[in-house]
């Protein structure tokens, strides 16, 4: 079965509380030089802001790998192997879609951890089933990913960088998670 978890509006006001980028950039920065893991991701709609937020702090070449910046189905595709019958089945704006990419960067930079984002930032794109802000992040620790699904609201400049905070804060979480768990700590 795979994990997944849908925020409605009102569960992703009480979520975007939680995002802080200096914590969770901390976090992982520690959780992976703990474990000399590597990170890499793949961004659609973000179109590189996560890359550039991670890259921004000190030391980010002892961490991260690389991103890629997979706008276009064929690009998602070719670059990251995410299949043409779950973008025709489910859309680039999916949970299918990111896990995809995400498994799709862990094997392209040889990373340990992975984590990608797709939405509708807007002006355009949005429909009835897909609204402006929908947001899907999915966190690839190994071969286990899990998919997130969000709605935020504003402006195009704003839902990016909702976005890019809370795909900080889920892998900072998954991170420390995975240590505790491994520790036996709380």
């Amino acid at each position: 079965m795979k994990q997944e978890h849908i925020y409605n509006r009102n569960k992703t006001r009480s979520f975007l509380k939680k995002l802080n980028e200096k914590k969770s950039l901390k976090k992982i920065f520690f959780y992976l030089k703990k474990r000399h893991w590597a990170l890499s991701c793949a961004e659609s709609c973000t179109g590189g802001l996560l890359s550039f937020i991670i890259t921004s702090k000190p030391g980010a070449s002892d961490i991260f790998q690389g991103g890629v910046v997979a706008y276009s189905n064929e690009i998602k595709e070719s670059f990251l192997g995410v299949s043409k019958e779950t973008l025709r089945r489910f859309g680039a704006v999916s949970g299918d879609a990111v896990e995809e990419m995400a498994l799709g960067a862990l094997r392209m930079f040889r990373s340990d951890v992975s984590v990608s984002i797709s939405g509708i930032a807007g002006p355009s794109g949005a429909s009835r089933e897909k609204p402006l802000g929908l947001i899907w992040i999915a966190v690839c620790i190994g071969s286990s990913a899990e998919r997130f699904s969000f709605h935020f609201g504003g402006n195009r400049k704003r839902i990016r960088h909702m976005a890019a905070r809370a795909a900080l804060y889920l892998t900072a979480e998954k991170l420390g998670s995975l240590v505790r768990k491994n520790t036996g700590t709380a």
